[in-house]
């Protein structure tokens, strides 16, 4: 039965000379698990939107949405907020009390739910999502993967039909984002939810959806199964990139064959097709200069009655190195990140920027072509009404820049797209002209051929010199760009290595294509590592 019926949508914003969507048709069975998915800026947010009345953004709209049979104008106030959910980006936005048991409780509370049915859904909603254990905590103390959660069982306890989420494992590190995605395969198994996600991260979704939407400048390209979308797709479409690690590797190589998706098929498939004489590849050569960042024996907290957030912290850059900082959400990355940009203040122990402590800096010094940062958040960085009055606070020439912002230039940087914002904010940093680069989540939001970009911009600025420290949640980004890793664990540096070495002994901090190909080639921990090892090797005889 269908549960959701969009025809011929299109969709523009004020003041803007072009549709965000246009003649968008689609129907969701119910129980169906769909992943949306495109190029950032493409319109999945805004689709995703027009999809929850409540949320819908103003503007010039025709076509029709139907849910259940009803157009959503016609929803009565309790379905429509009820019964339609939705799960944001930001778990921060989403969350309006201080308390986990009361941002449960909230939803219920303001559609006038009995008292004991509330203490019933709230507690077995508790129990299944794995609350108990801080279900009377303040909000604030909860980490990134934890607050998503709780937004998730916070719309869930309402009891909906239809689960919208956008890209909510965008701030989440790759464990919890795997634990998130089973959560989600387990609530459509069990429950028969019918859920719609918007996300750039694929390789886990394509395994668990019944069907895949791809948007492409506010049209749809393709709707069908994940695997039939895959194999349709065009070697140079941008997306081509964001397929699972399996399909690319059999694209790569060739292979006209139904594509596999998980990992157990791509091993199948290279076990089965291609040889392993040759294992591995020669060894990378990295080559860095002098150290120009140094942390020793920090301690750090945000107040003198809460526990140590950097501890007994050790870590040393290299001159002309990408350095990747991995680790789960709370070990202490970002404030790391803020401690070396002289945010913060380390209470113990010494930080060490371009050979001289970093307190002794003043007035600005350690930014005068020194240090810069981009935060986890880069609104924060926008200050004007267009992104060109926003860049030319710091420089009129925008000629320096390794990348295009004229199409961003004339509009208002909360207009954007979150892929879009996250590129005019680097824009905005790299006109400081940083000799130390530090970047909090460069790739959040963005798509799969915008990081490929990206990982180009960050590797010509190294080659300029520029020495860049990062913290990322994609490992397959950080296999691709980094000279060195981090791992963090408990708020101190429990572990650095080449990304050869790093993700290559990992179990979950690792690569699809190192976990695909680990005992058969070794050290093979990007797709591009593995159809080199593949071609080299060739086929085995038929």
């Amino acid at each position: 039965m269908e549960i959701l019926d969009v025809r011929n949508l299109t969709f523009k914003y004020p003041n803007s000379d072009r549709n965000a969507l246009s003649d968008v048709s689609f129907k969701v069975n119910a129980g169906d698990f769909v992943v949306l998915f495109g190029e950032t800026g493409c319109g999945k947010t805004t689709l995703l939107r027009m999809l929850k009345r409540e949320l819908s953004p103003a503007g010039e709209k025709s076509g029709s949405v139907t849910f259940c049979g009803t157009e959503l104008s016609e929803l009565d106030a309790r379905t429509s907020a009820g019964e339609i959910g939705f799960v944001m980006q930001k778990p921060e936005t989403q969350i309006v009390t201080d308390k986990v048991w009361h941002e449960l409780a909230f939803g219920l509370e303001s559609a006038g739910v009995s008292k004991s049915a509330v203490n019933r859904r709230i507690s077995e909603m508790a129990s299944y999502f794995g609350i108990g254990n801080w279900f009377l905590r303040d909000v604030s103390e909860l980490s990134g993967g934890q607050k998503q959660l709780l937004n998730l069982a916070s719309v869930m306890v309402t009891q909906p039909k239809l689960l919208l989420l956008d890209e909510p494992t965008s701030q989440l590190d790759p464990i919890a984002a795997s634990e998130f995605i089973a959560t989600l395969a387990k609530l459509n198994r069990e429950l028969s939810l019918t859920i719609i996600i918007s996300e750039h991260r694929l390789e886990d979704l394509f395994l668990v959806a019944d069907k895949a939407i791809q948007l492409k400048d506010g049209r749809i390209a393709a709707y069908d199964t994940p695997r039939a979308v895959a194999s349709r797709m065009a070697n140079d479409d941008p997306m081509e990139a964001a397929m699972p690690s399996a399909v690319r590797i059999c694209k790569a190589l060739g292979d006209d064959s139904e594509p596999p998706l998980t990992v157990k098929e791509g091993r199948a498939f290279i076990e089965s097709g291609y040889g392993n004489a040759t294992r591995s590849l020669p060894p990378v050569e990295r080559v860095s200069g002098e150290e120009i960042l140094r942390f020793s024996r920090v301690f750090f907290r945000y107040a003198r009655e809460l526990p140590d957030v950097l501890n007994d912290m050790d870590l040393s850059v290299r001159k002309g190195e990408i350095f990747c900082i991995l680790g789960d959400n709370a070990s202490g990355k970002t404030t790391a990140l803020s401690v070396a940009a002289g945010l913060l203040k380390a209470y113990s122990g010494k930080v060490e920027v371009f050979g001289k402590k970093i307190s002794a800096y003043k007035g600005g010094e350690l930014y005068k072509n020194g240090v810069a940062m981009l935060p986890q958040d880069v609104q924060t960085v926008f200050l004007r009404d267009t992104v060109k009055d926003d860049l030319s606070e710091i420089s009129d020439d925008f000629s320096s820049l390794p990348f295009d912002v004229s199409p961003y230039l004339e509009k208002h940087p909360y207009d954007l797209s979150g892929g879009e914002q996250q590129l005019c904010a680097l824009a905005k940093i790299l006109l400081l002209k940083p000799r130390l680069l530090l970047l909090d989540e460069p790739t959040k939001g963005i798509d799969a051929a915008a990081k490929r970009r990206i990982i180009k911009i960050l590797r010509d600025l190294k080659e300029n010199g520029v020495t860049i420290l990062l913290v990322t949640h994609d490992v397959e980004f950080a296999a691709a760009c980094a000279d060195r890793c981090a791992l963090f664990f408990n708020g101190s540096v429990a572990a650095v290595e080449d990304p050869e070495t790093f993700f290559s002994e990992n179990n979950f901090y690792t690569t699809a294509a190192s976990r695909m190909s680990r005992g058969y080639y070794d050290r093979a921990v990007t797709v591009e590592n593995v159809v080199k090892l593949c071609a080299e090797n060739g086929r085995k005889p038929q």
